[in-house]
């Protein structure tokens, strides 16, 4: 089953069972561009 959450930066989560996927929505996407660089937390 899947479980996905946004947050109000238009940013998502979706996680099946121990596997999380993290993304943007459409609509960021449109916004920012290119994404040259992403900081994930340790």
């Amino acid at each position: 089953m899947s479980n996905t959450k946004y947050s109000e930066d238009h940013e998502w989560i979706s996680v099946e069972g121990d596997v999380a996927t993290i993304g943007i929505t459409n609509h960021a996407q449109e916004q920012l561009g290119d994404v040259v660089f992403v900081e994930l937390p340790d």
